[in-house]
């Protein structure tokens, strides 16, 4: 539809994002070495990790989640962190603390695990709210204060966190705030019959294939991909079509807890980084459609049955694509 479409688009930001969809390819194929026959869940890690985003991966224990975490912190050679979350784990534990030097006669602050590129919090829903709470601004903002000081992160900073189900013993559910700092919910899911064998042959060797992955892309690049995504472009018609989508959800009554203004900014967002990873400079409804169950589910309560993804897509039917 010529209502989407870029009408000021321009040789250099083709090129740019040519070379953004090749090293894209690049990495995902790269991940894809070790963690095989889940192509479409690493592109979707990745598409919120370019938005800015945080993603929660929602599983059962041995999926392969920490080495997909560790696999895009080797192809992006990046700075790698894990955090692993139980019961007596402390807020402090993850922000850091000032800590009093006997030479110096005075306090410095040593930074927690949170300081770092890529930072996997392992079993989220282990540890206690308050401890919980602790993510809830670096996640926002980007920095943390302790005792009053301030300090910002170096960027790229990404969290991928992993969850229990909630019916597994020693699990705290998550509030509706820490949910609203995730930009996606996914599930690995079990692989295939012949991903499974593929996965035997790949880990049963001597060393950990995820040593062996070479870097694809450095940092400095992956933020440079973080910055290309406002360049792609987002018409009136695009904006009207994700705020009819969010409306029309929020009209229903079945929504007990509908998506927030933040969750119709995230959507734009990632739907703008999906449409970069896909070689366009411009948002389009399929973009949208394509990451609006992963980015809105979790974010809502449904009465009865019913579950958000299900609900997300019910209304993704419903509600018209109009040019204009």
């Amino acid at each position: 539809m010529h209502g989407f479409k870029n009408p000021s688009a321009n040789p250099e930001l083709s090129a740019r994002v040519r070379a953004f969809q090749e090293q894209f390819d690049s990495v995902v194929a790269n991940v894809g070495r070790v963690i095989l026959g889940k192509d479409d869940v690493i592109r979707k890690v990745l598409i919120a990790m370019t938005a800015r985003g945080h993603v929660l991966l929602l599983d059962v224990p041995g999926t392969g989640k920490t080495i997909l975490s560790r696999a895009l912190a080797a192809s992006i050679d990046c700075r790698f962190g894990r955090i692993q979350f139980t019961p007596d784990l402390l807020p402090m534990d993850i922000t850091g603390s000032n800590v009093f030097n006997l030479r110096s006669k005075a306090f410095e602050f040593q930074p927690g695990a949170i300081f770092t590129n890529l930072l996997l919090a392992d079993e989220l829903n282990r540890a206690t709210p308050k401890t919980q709470s602790a993510l809830l601004e670096v996640m926002a903002e980007r920095q943390c204060t302790v005792e009053g000081t301030t300090h910002r992160l170096e960027a790229p900073f990404q969290v991928i966190a992993t969850m229990n189900p909630l019916d597994h013993d020693g699990t705290y559910a998550l509030p509706a705030a820490q949910l609203d700092r995730f930009t996606m919910r996914l599930s690995m899911g079990f692989p295939g019959a012949e991903a499974e064998m593929m996965m035997l042959d790949v880990h049963l060797g001597v060393r950990s294939p995820v040593d062996e992955l070479e870097p694809v892309i450095d940092a400095a690049t992956f933020v440079h991909w973080q910055e290309t995504v406002p360049l792609v472009f987002v018409s009136d018609a695009a904006k009207r079509y994700a705020i009819d989508l969010v409306h029309a959800i929020r009209a229903d009554i079945r929504a007990l807890a509908p998506p927030s203004p933040r969750a119709t900014l995230m959507l734009v967002r990632t739907a703008q980084a999906h449409a970069l990873a896909n070689g366009n400079d411009h948002l389009s409804p399929s973009d949208i459609q394509a990451v609006a169950p992963d980015v809105l589910a979790h974010r809502m309560v449904i009465s009865g049955d019913e579950n958000g993804r299900s609900f997300v897509q019910e209304h993704l039917r419903t509600t018209p694509v109009l040019d204009r």
